[in-house]
């Protein structure tokens, strides 16, 4: 019994020392990865603004293209309807 009380501590820092190089090797291994995880989020925010700044051009130009489109649109449909206003005008002047 005397033997295993002079014995387990022993064996116990031995393992407590071994446990600490391995954390100390695992950590410094997962310091490594976040810098190169850091570069590569680095890399994908400014592929992501140029293009963002791609999306934002091409909305300046369909937005350009829809005013254009609603304006011939409107053009359109008020000449139609000045055209059916004035057959009706016609019409209620006949049977008045």
């Amino acid at each position: 019994m005397e033997t295993l009380s002079a014995v387990l501590p022993i064996i116990l820092y031995i393992v407590a020392i071994v446990l600490l190089i391995v954390l100390i090797i695992i950590g410094i291994r997962i310091l490594g990865m976040l810098d190169r995880v850091d570069k590569v989020i680095e890399n994908v925010e400014s592929k992501v603004a140029s293009f963002d700044n791609a999306i934002n051009t091409m909305n300046k130009a369909v937005s350009g293209i829809a005013n254009i489109s609603d304006s011939v649109v409107f053009g359109v449909t008020t000449a139609i309807s000045k055209m059916f206003n004035k057959k009706r005008k016609e019409e209620d002047n006949v049977y008045e």
